[in-house]
Formats: structure tokens, C-alpha cells, sequence
């Protein structure tokens, strides 16, 4: 799939279910046989910053909620503030 669109990142496509979903911890649907939109944003260490597990037709981050995101991290962590400051 990268390679068919380009990405230069990861991406997570032909998984199986239920055992990839469970893997990741995804809701996922027998009769259909399909996880529901899973979602994460990795930072450059590759360790996940933040995720969104839908259960339905809503929840799913979107690009410009993404970048807001990164953005927001980025300036914390120039302020001197982690993720773990902000709890």
C-alpha cells in the first residue's frame, strides 16, 4: 500500500481479523469481518503519542486535527513541557 500511494510513512493495511485487531486493541466487527477505524500519531521515536479507537462511523482523527495535534506537541516540548506535565 506505501508504495502504491506514495506514503513515506507506515501504514497498516490487509490486517486480519480479530487478531491484528486485538494486537493493536481495535474494536472489530464478526459479521463483517473488519476493524474499525483505528487510528495513531507516532512520534519520531515511533512510540505512540496518542490514539483514537472508533467503535462505529465516528471517531476517526483527521488531518488537520493530526497536524494540530503534532503542532501542540512540538511547542509543549520546546516550552519544556511533556506529555506526562500535562496530566
Amino acid at each position: 500500500m506505501a508504495e502504491k500511494t506514495g506514503a513515506t510513512f507506515p501504514i497498516g493495511y490487509g490486517l486480519k481479523v480479530p487478531e491484528d485487531a486485538d494486537k493493536v486493541g481495535a474494536y472489530w466487527e464478526n459479521r463483517r469481518g473488519i476493524i474499525h477505524a483505528t487510528s495513531f500519531t507516532l512520534g519520531p521515536d515511533r512510540n505512540i503519542l496518542q490514539a483514537c479507537f472508533a467503535t462505529g462511523p465516528i471517531g476517526r482523527i483527521t488531518a488537520i486535527d493530526a497536524l494540530s495535534s503534532i503542532r501542540g506537541t512540538k511547542k509543549r516540548k520546546a516550552q519544556g513541557q511533556g506529555l506526562e506535565q500535562q496530566k
